[in-house]
């Protein structure tokens, strides 16, 4: 097993390391440029199209439902493990290069959202589905099928919640050892995956909908409490703040060991960016392609707003949390133990807290994880295949709550570039549709007071 780890994770830092920099942060910068820095200007827009997009219909979720579920989806174990992964790594200023990636994130993740109403497909009793794959299709044509079809089978894999039940896992084992509760071993491991994995079974089985309404709970509850839980850390250790803020921009830029280091720490924090907001990875489109509404611009509006709530907010409160109160450099990287030995530090019962908000931060990942694949194995396979892939991911759990972590970090990633470099180069191919659908629709913008009204089955604005 653990030659096997090794020759995935080499595998996983070549291809991860320039390429996947290269891709989504330079293909991004593209994007932000091209788009006249739509992330930035449409900012007070988008949160107006978030009001008004609440409504759904029989045949979809509204678009609000859509960026929860997105959002649960991405605020996830990349938030704390990634984050303490990509200090113990790359140092305080790989979170700067994270803050950026949350910038070039959300103009990635406008065309993502356009592209996903102006290319989805409807199935014969309605119901629209979305994605990379139908953009690939519908946008660029049939000859492009094969680079569609690489997609769904990245998907199918990429999005088996590999780091997260394997992190999950061990959160839960450290916990109740510490507690003396259990000791840990494989069995504890094993048992926990199982529980895992009917948990998340009662929710996934039920479809899009039941996963949306579960999620619209979840998020707005995990976010707040951990904005608490890092308040308290932030305002108990205040003498401390100005400091760790000077560490996080003055290491972003550090040049004592040289231009190879500084890339280094860059490639990091952009690394763990793309498995915390998913822009350019591909899957968001898919959760959106879904949305009852009509409108593509509406639709990039409201789901550019996700990397600003994963990678700007909650990794911000993530990287406060491990800076003021926790050991940067241990030795190994163990990911969510150093969050873990943070706030354990910081605040009293503060590993058992943390634990409870990783679990459902975890689970809500793991909820929308399953749509994505499942999504993919549809567009492969029918709806046949759908149903298959459901209780395949839901077996998946079990078997990734007891493999190595390095083997685990390295697939995840490998999967994930995988799926990056085909929706990157389609986002740039399609990127004049995004630009003329933007112009289209704020020249014939109607009235603030109706602008964005999610009225499902309304034409386009």
């Amino acid at each position: 097993m653990e030659k096997i780890a090794s020759i995935l994770t080499e595998i996983a830092d070549t291809l991860c390391g320039y390429p996947l920099f290269a891709v989504l942060i330079g293909g991004g910068l593209f994007l932000f440029a091209y788009s006249g820095m739509v992330s930035l200007r449409r900012l007070p827009e988008a949160l107006r199209a978030l009001r008004g997009s609440r409504g759904s219909s029989s045949t979809g979720i509204s678009s609000a439902q859509a960026l929860v579920s997105v959002v649960a989806a991405t605020v996830g174990m990349g938030n704390i493990a990634g984050v303490a992964i990509a200090i113990a790594m790359g140092g305080p200023g790989a979170i700067f290069w994270m803050w950026v990636s949350a910038i070039v994130g959300m103009s990635t993740k406008y065309h993502e959202g356009v592209l996903a109403i102006k290319f989805r497909r409807h199935s014969p009793t309605g119901e629209p589905s979305g994605g990379p794959m139908h953009i690939i299709e519908q946008g660029l044509g049939r000859k492009w099928r094969p680079m569609a079809v690489c997609f769904a089978v990245a998907g199918m894999f990429g999005t088996l919640c590999i780091m997260n039940a394997n992190q999950l896992t061990e959160a839960i084992a450290s916990t109740a050892a510490q507690a003396g509760v259990a000791s840990r071993s494989l069995a504890l491991h094993l048992s926990i995956g199982i529980a895992i994995a009917a948990t998340v079974a009662l929710v996934v089985l039920g479809g899009i909908k039941r996963i949306a309404s579960v999620a619209t709970v979840m998020v707005p509850f995990m976010v707040g409490a951990y904005f608490i839980m890092v308040t308290y850390i932030i305002l108990t250790n205040l003498n401390e703040v100005p400091a760790a803020v000077h560490a996080i921009f003055s290491e972003a830029f550090s040049l004592r060991a040289g231009w190879g280091a500084l890339a280094g720490i860059a490639i990091i924090g952009a690394r763990r960016a793309a498995l915390v907001n998913d822009a350019g990875v591909g899957t968001a489109s898919i959760m959106h392609g879904t949305s009852a509404n009509t409108s593509p611009v509406r639709e990039g509006l409201v789901a550019m707003l996700g990397p600003a709530i994963d990678s700007g907010l909650v990794c911000t409160l993530t990287a406060f949390a491990i800076l003021l109160g926790g050991d940067l450099y241990p030795e190994g990287t163990q990911g969510l133990g150093i969050a873990l030995e943070a706030f354990n530090r910081s605040i009293p019962m503060g590993g058992y807290l943390l634990t409870a908000i990783v679990t459902c931060f975890a689970m809500s990942s793991m909820f929308t994880y399953s749509f994505y694949g499942s999504s993919c194995a549809a567009y492969l396979f029918g709806n046949r295949g759908r149903k298959a892939y459901t209780y395949f991911f839901i077996l998946s759990l079990i078997i990734f709550a007891v493999v190595p972590m390095t083997a685990a970090v390295a697939l995840c990633d490998l999967f994930y570039a995988l799926m990056a470099f085909p929706t990157m180069a389609t986002l740039i191919m399609l990127r004049r549709t995004v630009r003329e659908e933007t112009r289209l629709y704020f020249n014939n913008k109607p009235s603030k007071s109706t602008a964005y009204a999610d009225t499902s089955g309304a034409p386009c604005a």
